[in-house]
Formats: structure tokens, sequence, C-alpha cells
């Protein structure tokens, strides 16, 4: 098989963890963060949710920045209540800090969330009311599902996601420098930050085979243009290596 040289845009301190992964598997890998993330101040209101979060049946963290700004925000003792998460590595930074977690075993995405037993017996219940931790916008799916298996859904909005900032033309000249053959996206911002960042390049950059971590995010891919979308079917390093061994980057 040839041998992937990828580009991964994830945070810088995640992509560092996955560049490891993937080295000691034999994958060369170039890291440009292309997302970056901003704790948003909190009104009285809104830290007020954390007072009181006996009236929700869940809580549900979308993301690790979530999970790492919520745990801040928790006084002792923690309410005894479920906790979801949509993959292990938010999941891990919930339970290191005695929070009961559930979360899919297989997929990182809502889908998976959804199917989840524990989930779905929790907003089973009468009045049932949800709370999701997250970033500005995102996984609106997953609360319209659960609206419609009779949950209320409510938002609490903990960071925002921004583009670093980069020279004009800083992608086209990484992926010709280091030769590399392949784009690695982990979200749906991920994705909107890479086409954006490209600019005028789009169009030659849509050749590469990218590699995303879910079905909506392909969707996405393929309708900015995307010419060779894989889905890895989650995000973690390990969903991405069974993809990149899975095809060869001279027949992507």
């Amino acid at each position: 098989m040839t041998p992937w040289r990828v580009l991964l845009t994830r945070p810088a301190e995640e992509s560092t963890a996955l560049a490891a992964a993937l080295s000691d598997a034999g994958i060369f890998s170039s890291s440009l963060p292309l997302l970056e993330t901003a704790p948003l101040a909190l009104t009285g209101e809104q830290q007020a949710v954390f007072r009181d979060l006996g009236r929700y049946c869940a809580v549900i963290v979308v993301s690790k920045p979530a999970a790492r700004l919520a745990v801040q925000l928790l006084d002792q003792p923690w309410p005894q209540l479920p906790w979801f998460s949509v993959g292990a590595a938010t999941a891990q930074v919930l339970a290191d800090h005695g929070l009961d977690v559930h979360y899919p075993k297989t997929g990182d995405d809502s889908e998976a969330l959804l199917e989840l037993a524990a989930l779905r017996e929790a907003v089973a219940r009468p009045g049932a009311r949800v709370l999701i931790l997250r970033g500005e916008g995102g996984r609106e799916l997953l609360a319209q599902r659960l609206r419609e298996q009779g949950a209320s859904v409510d938002y609490l909005e903990l960071y925002r996601r921004f583009l670093p900032a980069y020279a004009v033309g800083e992608l086209a000249r990484r992926i010709q420098l280091e030769r590399l053959n392949g784009l690695v996206v982990s979200s749906g911002q991920g994705l909107l930050h890479l086409h954006a960042l490209a600019g005028p390049d789009w169009p030659r950059m849509a050749q590469l085979p990218l590699f995303v971590p879910s079905p909506r995010v392909l969707e996405m891919a393929r309708d900015a243009g995307a010419e060779k979308v894989v889905d890895c079917r989650g995000a973690s390093a390990a969903a991405l290596l069974v993809a990149l061994r899975s095809h060869d980057a001279a027949t992507l």
C-alpha cells in the first residue's frame, strides 16, 4: 500500500496525541490546528443551571472543551444523575472527576449516543428534561431527536470556536512542502474551517482524500465539493487508523 502522509486539523493538544498514535503505527502526519476554543462568560442565570442540575434527568456533554469547563463549574457534592458523552475521550474527562458517564462504545456521533439504552431509559420518564453542554451552535440533530421522544431540551453554551490566524496560502504550502496525500477533520466545524482557510485553493484541496468522523460530516464534505471522502465512523485515533489501513493512498 502507498504510505499515507496526512494533515491533522484538530486543536494543538489533541493533534499532538493523535500524531503520536499515528507515528506508532508508522504513519506520517503534519499538524495544522484549524479549531481553537475560548470560554464564554456565563450569565448569573446560566451559572444557576449548575446549582440546580437535579431538575434534569440527564446531562449530555458533546465535546472535551465542554467537559473541561463543566467540571470547573460544578460544586461538591455533585448531583447524582446520569451524564452522557458522544465519545470516550470526553467521557474520560468527566469520569476523572467522579461523574457517572455513559457513552457509545462504537461510533462517536449523535446517532450512536441516541441508541444508548441508558439514555433512552432516562428520557422515557414523564416530564423528562435534558441539558446539553456544548459550544456555540452544533448538535441540533441530538436535541431534535430527544424532543421527538418527548423530552424537553435545554442548551448551555460554554465556549466559542474560532479559526486560528494563518498566512494566506499556508494550507497549500504545508501540503506541498510535506508531500501530504490526505486530510483529516474531526468535526463539521473543522471542515468549515478547512474550506475557509483553503480559499481559492479549495478546488485543488478537494481532490485529496478527506477523512471525516461521521455520515453527517461526510455529507457536508460532499456538498462542499470534496471528491474522495472516507467516513471513519468515529473521531478516535483507532477509528482513523482503521480507515487509513483500509484504503490505499494511490487508489482512493
